[in-house]
């Protein structure tokens, strides 16, 4: 269930109108280290904010997911001027509800366009590689990331709680 077909490695790389996506590699590790420590951007993610150690692993599981799938999580980077502003991509919930698409940037991001853009490319990029059906789960309270979920096609199809918290489940099929 959810494996796609292998994608050869220059298409994995995803341009958008102000965006590039790229697999992640070790040279990324120091942003991802400040992205996924800075509670600003994690608290809200699954599991919460992350340790430098912690970061290394999940950044060599990431690149292990890009080989092993064809698919995965980028980190995103402004096109015209290089910066990291985040990540966004696709990841097998642990929790066996299947594959999600997340997203998480710096705050300093927010009101651009930049996670709709960045999410909407996700969606297709996992749809052309042959899955079926994406999930994304946000909190209820989350108005922004349940927006952008909505605008790209994205529809809520379930919820469930987790550690206090109503969350809500949308869902996009091919």
């Amino acid at each position: 269930m959810g494996h796609a077909h292998p994608v050869p490695m220059p298409a994995r790389l995803v341009r958008t109108a102000r965006l590039t996506l790229a697999p992640p590699g070790k040279e990324n590790l120091p942003d991802l280290v400040r992205l996924k420590g800075d509670t600003r951007v994690f608290e809200l993610m699954l599991h919460g904010i992350r340790t430098p150690a912690m970061t290394r692993a999940e950044l060599e599981d990431d690149i292990a997911f890009w080989s092993q799938r064809g698919y995965g999580t980028w980190c995103v980077f402004h096109t015209e001027s290089g910066e990291f502003l985040g990540i966004s991509g696709l990841m097998e919930r642990p929790d066996g509800r299947g594959i999600a698409l997340r997203f998480a940037l710096w705050p300093e991001c927010r009101g651009q366009g930049y996670a709709r853009e960045a999410a909407r490319a996700g969606l297709e990029f996992g749809h052309r590689a042959g899955l079926a059906r994406i999930i994304a789960v946000a909190w209820e309270q989350n108005h922004a990331s349940r927006h952008v979920l909505s605008d790209i096609g994205m529809v809520e199809c379930d919820a469930f709680d987790y550690r206090g918290r109503h969350m809500i489940v949308f869902e996009s099929l091919a």
